[in-house]
């Protein structure tokens, strides 16, 4: 799968080298080590509070998966698959829900 400008869609563990042309990579090292008062935001219209509002932080982020064998109670698991498809993905989030309440913030 490719972004609007062409450049590949990266998969979780995939290496950015062997995905990301050479001149791609060049150009964005060059981008990179230009210093915040060089760049010209004259064409970016400036935004205010209203337009942030609904803002949500972190919706986009995909955290990386790692597949692993887990023993879980008949029951738990017959719970999880009576309120319809995607019960790997609810299991996910209730422990997430349970590690962020738990876990101090990073």
């Amino acid at each position: 799968m490719r972004s609007a400008v062409g450049i590949p869609f990266l998969q979780g563990g995939e290496d950015v080298k062997n995905k990301v042309p050479e001149s791609i990579r060049q150009e964005l090292a060059a981008l990179t080590a230009l210093p915040e008062q060089s760049i010209d935001f004259s064409d970016l219209p400036a935004t205010t509070e209203q337009d942030w509002a609904g803002a949500v932080r972190g919706q986009f982020y995909r955290p990386v998966k790692q597949q692993l064998t887990v023993r879980i109670d008949a029951d738990v698991v017959e719970w999880l698959k009576s309120q319809g498809k995607g019960y790997q993905s609810r299991l996910n989030l209730i422990l997430r829900s349970a590690m962020l309440k738990t876990a101090p913030h990073r």
